[in-house]
């Protein structure tokens, strides 16, 4: 799942140009690095964080 797509699972956006600007803002975080990619590959047991908010990728 790319991390965009992500961002939309969880409903921390709501479109896929909201987690472009959050994503290219520097505002997530995947296992503690921020990513500036929103095509990013993401992988099982992947953390990330916006802002005050975890998940886990339990799910492909």
């Amino acid at each position: 799942m790319r991390l965009d797509q992500f961002l939309k699972w969880q409903g921390w956006v709501g479109t896929g140009g909201e987690a472009k600007m959050l994503i290219q803002a520097g505002q997530v975080r995947v296992n503690d690095s921020v990513v500036t990619q929103r095509g990013r590959q993401l992988k099982l047991g992947d953390c990330v964080i916006v802002g005050g908010d975890q998940a886990i990728v339990t799910k492909i």
